[in-house]
Parts: C-alpha cells; sequence; structure tokens
C-alpha cells in the first residue's frame, strides 16, 4: 500500500522538533481525520536554512511532512513556496488516492509558515495560486 520510501520516512522522520524562535510557522489541520501539522522555519536573507515539524496523525502525514521539510531546506521562499503536494507525493514514491490529503496538509503548512515570516517582516502575504481547502471536505481518513 505504501512506497518504501513512505514507510522510510515515517519510521525514521527526518527534522521533526521545534527550532527556537523561529522565523515562520506553519500550523494547518484536517478536521475530518485529526491530523495537525505545524511546520517551522528559520530564515537567513531569503533563504530557508533549517526546517523542522511536529505532526499528529498518520504515517503519511508524518512521512508528507518529513519530506515536505527536506524539500524546502536551502530552497529560496519563492522556491519553497512552489513545492506543491504532487512534488511532495511524488518525491515519497506516491501516496494512495485515500492519502494525498497528507501532502496538500504539508503544502499549506509550508505556505502558512512562510506567510507567517512575511508578516512578522511588515511583508504582504503571498496569495495561494490553488487553494486546496475544498480537497479537505469529502476526505475520509483510515488510521
Amino acid at each position: 500500500m505504501y512506497s518504501d520510501k513512505v514507510m522510510d520516512h515515517f519510521k525514521n522522520p527526518r527534522n521533526v522538533g521545534e527550532i527556537e524562535n523561529p522565523d515562520g510557522v506553519g500550523e494547518v489541520g484536517n478536521p475530518v481525520c485529526g491530523d495537525i501539522m505545524n511546520i517551522y522555519l528559520k530564515i537567513e536573507n531569503n533563504i530557508i536554512t533549517d526546517a523542522k515539524f511536529k505532526t499528529f496523525g498518520c504515517g503519511a502525514a508524518i512521512a508528507s511532512s518529513s519530506m515536505a521539510t527536506e524539500l524546502v531546506k536551502g530552497k529560496t521562499l519563492e522556491e519553497a513556496w512552489d513545492v506543491s503536494n504532487k512534488a511532495v507525493a511524488d518525491a515519497l514514491e506516491g501516496l494512495p488516492p485515500i492519502k494525498m490529503h497528507c501532502s496538500v496538509l504539508a503544502e499549506e503548512g509550508i505556505h502558512k509558515a512562510i506567510n507567517n515570516y512575511r508578516k512578522k517582516q511588515g511583508l504582504p502575504e503571498w496569495e495561494e495560486k490553488n487553494p486546496h481547502s475544498h480537497e479537505h471536505e469529502d476526505v475520509t481518513c483510515e488510521h
């Protein structure tokens, strides 16, 4: 059901924890299944120098958080903003359709953390290009 990559990131998640005094924090959740994801970013000169996460949820949610933090480290804010849920799922070598919402949460968490940073800097928040909020409505989670 899950790829080896998903299982690896679930059993050995990367970047677990909180960043002390983070520059940006994104908290997202899915009310249907109860997954809660917190993404913490450290940003220097427009580059994400560190990313950590704390996720309460299923294996796919943990794996998606882990992979998302790996994908954004070292990227500019613009590059990180463009890391889509599809990129997260592809990097995990696929997620079952019923678990794709976990990668959507990861994308939204990164976006919220970036906008939290921008707001703290007195900059306007960036707009979501393709808001995914409607995707949560029909999700049934099998934990």
